[in-house]
């Protein structure tokens, strides 16, 4: 069991017994009457405590976040407006080569089956009764069934459930045919490599089908389980992939979107109101590349302080370590004096042109109040709120006007350049993307 639950409840027993000690000693009879109240306070504080403790979990659909109210309209309708409406411009490759997430380990369990979105395909991703995980294309090439919408996970293969065909999770081949004499050597669905690690299940997409060339790095602190799980958040963004991990070569935007305090909120129109602007957050950064046999990594060191009033308020000061590994992973790392040491674990998975899913976990070590992991992730998603707004609403431009302090960025498409490949897919939109 957790430390914080048990000192949540030795606090409470502490406040019960100080509770009846302020109970009228002298008439016995009133006891009664305060006994209610104290009960409804005890319980109340209870539900507080176990709120606190709770994992945080904020989910945005697609229209919730990124795009301006429009009046007479619903949020999904102003949403699918600016979308329709805007030029995306003359987009990189839609799905860079390199890992990307799934879903959470605990969401499958054994003999459990998936079906998903993503890359712009469909997959069945199911977990053989020996725990493997295992994903193939979703639909069946006998007849097209989905594997994932009733199949069932026998041994370490997948049953279709329109005529209980049964392909091997490792390799796609067909073993089983109930009705034929013999199961053609032809027959068999397409796997992608997979794997399982800190706590997720990722899927290796390469245009060109090169098996993977990099692994995932674990987080030793969360296998160890010496950092705990204390939440996510889940935005959708619609922009190309490349937009999002560019920001961390963007050290001007830091000063300009971000600098507000987060409570100014994210609406951009009023995030520079001069209620809050006596509170500004500061930021230094620095991006660089990694040398083999990392290239496929850079890593990103963010400064913080915060002003009040002019002043350095020292209490603040932290350092964030932003290492991206591949296209569609970052681990942000923290520490700081009182507040502790954690992880936030961002992952960005392409469901369909221009429209990325983007998760981000905390993990925070296990003896420290579960409310810090979660308010630090709260801001990270106010701040993140913001990009999005940008995002949405932005065009792409492949030859942007930089001036000689925007040279990061140029620095960093060419080093985001390695995960794309001559057959890449491109597409160009004059307007808009797919709708939802």
């Amino acid at each position: 069991m957790e430390p914080w639950p048990s000192r949540s409840l030795a606090l409470l027993l502490l406040c019960a017994a100080g509770a009846l000690l302020l109970l009228p000693a002298g008439d016995p009879g009133s006891w009664g009457r305060a006994l209610p109240p104290l009960l409804l306070l005890l319980a109340g504080g209870a539900a507080l405590l176990r709120l606190c403790a709770r994992p945080l979990a904020l989910r945005r659909a697609p229209e919730r976040v990124g795009y301006l109210p429009e009046p007479g309209c619903s949020r999904h309708q102003a949403a699918r407006r600016a979308r329709r409406s805007r030029r995306a411009g003359e987009l990189p490759p839609l799905y860079p080569n390199g890992w990307y997430r799934l879903l959470d380990s605990h969401g499958l369990p054994r003999g459990g089956v998936r079906s998903l979105a993503a890359l712009g395909e469909q997959v069945a991703v199911f977990r053989a009764l020996d725990g493997q995980v295992y994903v193939v294309d979703a639909y069946c090439p006998h007849l097209g069934a989905n594997l994932a919408a009733g199949g069932r996970v026998m041994g370490n293969c997948i049953e279709c459930p329109f005529h209980g065909w049964q392909f091997r999770g490792e390799d796609g081949k067909c073993t089983t045919i109930p009705y034929a004499e013999k199961v053609p050597d032809f027959a068999k669905i397409k796997t992608w490599p997979s794997c399982e690690i800190n706590g997720i299940i990722l899927v290796w997409y390469h245009c060109d089908g090169v098996d993977p060339e990099w692994a995932v790095p674990e987080q030793e602190e969360i296998t160890s389980k010496e950092w705990v799980y204390r939440g996510h958040t889940e935005h959708f963004v619609n922009a190309h992939i490349q937009e999002i991990p560019e920001n961390a070569a963007d050290f001007a935007h830091l000063t300009f979107l971000h600098e507000p305090v987060f409570m100014s909120g994210v609406d951009l129109r009023y995030t520079h109101s001069k209620l809050w602007e006596s509170v500004k957050h500061c930021w230094k950064a620095e991006w660089q590349p990694e040398p083999e046999p990392n290239k496929h990594c850079s890593q990103l060191v963010v400064k913080h302080s915060l002003t009040v009033f002019g002043k350095h308020f020292s209490l603040m000061d932290f350092t964030v370590r932003a290492r991206q590994v591949g296209p569609g992973l970052v681990y942000l790392t923290f520490e700081h004096a009182f507040l502790g040491r954690g992880i936030i674990l961002q992952s960005v998975t392409p469901v369909e042109p221009l429209l990325q899913q983007v998760i981000h976990r905390i993990y925070y070590q296990r003896n420290m109040p579960a409310v810090i992991p979660k308010f630090i992730l709260k801001v990270e998603c106010v701040q993140f709120e913001r990009d999005i707004m940008i995002w949405n609403n932005k065009q792409y431009l492949s030859k942007p006007l930089l001036v000689k302090e925007d040279s990061a960025i140029q620095r960093h498409r060419r080093w985001f350049a390695q995960f794309y490949s001559e057959n890449s897919t491109r597409f160009t939109f004059q307007k808009g993307g797919l709708d939802w």
